[in-house]
C-alpha cells in the first residue's frame, strides 16, 4: 500500500462495504474476548490510518497502531491514536506485553513473513490472541496483486503452517468474501493491466447503490456456513500458549 492509498482508504472506510464488514468481523471477534483482563493492551501491525484500532479502542483496549508509512501514522494520530512507524519484522515494543494483536492484510506484503510471524509470537503475552487476515488462493492472483505490492496469496495449509511454525496455536481458520468470489475472479480476469489509478478507484469510487448491494451480499455470510468454502480472504484466530 502506498501513502496515497492509505489516505484514499481512510477517507472512505466508514461507508465502503469491504471496510465496514471487515470491521464488523473484528468486532465479532472482540466480543468473543470480552473476558480478557482489564487494562487490555492491543497492537495492530500495518494499521494504515487506524480504522481497526478505533474498533479496538471502543472495546476498551489500549491500542498501539504501527505502520511503516508516515501517512498512516499521521492519520492515526489525528484520530487520537497512539501510533508509531514500525517494520512488522522488527517491532520496537516489549516482548510479551500485549493481550491482542491484529494484522489484517499485512503478511502478504512481506517476503520474510516468517520473521513477522515470529514477532507476532514475541509481542503477545502467554494466552494472548492474534487475529490475522490475508488474501486467499494464488488462483486469484492478478496484476491487482502486483500493484498492491503482494508477495503471495495464502492457502489454508500455508497460513496455518506459518502461524504454528512461529509457536502459536490456531483456534479457528475460515474463509471470508465467499459469495463474491466469482465476481472478483471475473473482474480480475477482465482487467488484465489496471493502472494505479484504477486500483485506487476500486476502493474510493463504488457507486452508492452498488456499495449497498455488495455490503448486503457479504453480510449474508454472517448467517451462512460459508467459512469452509473458497473465498477471497482467509481469517485466522490463534493464541500464544502459556
Amino acid at each position: 500500500m502506498r501513502g496515497a492509498d492509505i489516505r484514499s482508504s481512510a477517507a472512505v472506510e466508514e461507508r465502503h462495504w469491504w471496510y465496514r464488514e471487515r470491521r464488523a468481523l473484528l468486532a465479532r471477534e472482540l466480543r468473543r474476548l470480552r473476558n480478557d483482563p482489564p487494562q487490555r493492551q492491543a497492537i495492530e501491525i500495518g494499521a494504515a490510518g487506524g480504522g481497526n484500532c478505533l474498533v479496538m479502542r471502543d472495546f476498551g483496549y489500549r491500542v498501539l497502531a504501527t505502520e511503516q508509512l508516515p501517512e498512516g501514522v499521521e492519520i492515526a494520530r489525528a484520530r487520537g491514536l497512539d501510533a508509531i512507524r514500525a517494520d512488522a519484522r522488527d517491532l520496537p515494543v516489549e516482548s510479551g506485553g500485549h493481550d491482542l494483536l491484529v494484522a489484517f492484510d499485512v503478511l502478504e506484503h512481506i517476503a520474510e513473513d516468517d520473521l513477522a510471524a515470529a514477532e507476532i509470537h514475541r509481542v503477545l503475552r502467554p494466552g494472548g490472541t492474534a487475529l490475522i487476515a490475508v488474501p486467499a488462493d494464488m488462483r486469484l492472483w492478478s496484476s491487482f496483486d502486483d500493484l498492491s505490492g503482494h508477495v503471495r496469496r495464502y492457502d489454508r495449509a500455508g497460513l496455518r503452517a506459518l502461524i504454528e511454525g512461529a509457536g502459536l496455536r490456531v483456534d479457528a481458520l475460515w474463509s471470508w468474501n465467499v459469495l463474491l468470489r466469482p465476481a472478483v475472479a471475473l473482474r480480475r480476469t477482465a482487467t488484465a493491466r489496471p493502472s494505479e489509478t484504477a486500483l485506487r478507484h476500486d476502493v474510493t469510487a463504488v457507486p452508492p447503490l452498488l456499495n449497498t448491494l455488495l455490503g448486503a451480499v457479504v453480510r449474508l455470510e454472517r448467517h451462512l456456513p460459508t467459512g469452509g468454502l473458497p473465498g477471497v480472504s482467509l481469517f485466522l484466530r490463534a493464541h500464544k500458549p502459556f
